[in-house]
């Protein structure tokens, strides 16, 4: 496995520089700050990555205000106890993404957040303190407990809320079967571990976070 300083080499000869490669890299947030943010935005951005999957995030993103709207800003105790008609409600609503299984995901969700918050200390909270070192171990917990937040959806969410992460890309996939960390998209717990490990190992060499890594390794291959 090459060091992150060589995979940085050869991202920045492919993208014309080290700083074209670290550009409009989004830093994490400190722990206070991302224990800050409300559960309601929590919610939000879990249901934005539900309602992108599989369509155009453009759509999406000009159908937000109504979808804010209709699902009541997200309120969690509102959402999380949607009944039957309100469900229906949503079904027919025009603002929002008419799909029973996003819908009910995005309640279930609420739920899973509600209950966090009531029972360990807050959503926010559990997050900002969960070590990054165990990144795979919080995308689990989301799988787990959550509905609907396989795959990237989940790590995106965490990204996009602020909290350090890395994005298992086509891309990034691609430079960790290169380094001969996993040779296939990875799936089994066996193979998640090994992408943990080497990230871990570029952090430490590299005092970079799981932000840039994920980044210049994606920028080395595509």
């Amino acid at each position: 496995m090459r060091s992150f300083a060589e995979i940085l080499a050869i991202a920045a000869e492919r993208k014309g520089g080290v700083d074209k490669v670290l550009a409009a890299t989004q830093a994490p947030l400190g722990p206070e700050a991302l224990a800050a943010i409300p559960a309601d935005r929590w919610l939000a951005q879990m249901a934005r990555g539900i309602f992108q999957a599989g369509i155009s995030w453009t759509v999406v993103e000009a159908k937000w205000p109504g979808i804010e709207a209709a699902f009541d800003g997200f309120d969690i105790g509102r959402v999380s106890m949607m009944d039957d008609d309100r469900f229906e409600a949503l079904l027919a609503d025009t603002r929002v993404i008419r799909s029973g299984p996003k819908i009910a995901a995005i309640r279930d969700n609420a739920a899973f957040i509600r209950r966090v918050e009531e029972q360990e200390g807050g959503f926010a909270r559990k997050v900002a303190d969960w070590p990054a070192e165990d990144f795979l171990g919080l995308v689990d917990w989301l799988v787990k407990n959550g509905s609907r937040l396989g795959g990237n959806t989940g790590p995106y969410m965490l990204r996009q809320m602020g909290k350090e992460s890395y994005l298992l890309s086509q891309d990034v996939v691609a430079r960790l079967v290169a380094e001969g960390v996993i040779d296939a998209p990875p799936t089994a717990r066996k193979a998640r571990a090994a992408v943990q490990a080497a990230f871990d190992q570029w952090r430490a060499e590299s005092g970079q976070s799981f932000n840039v890594i994920s980044r210049v390794l994606a920028q080395s291959i595509g």
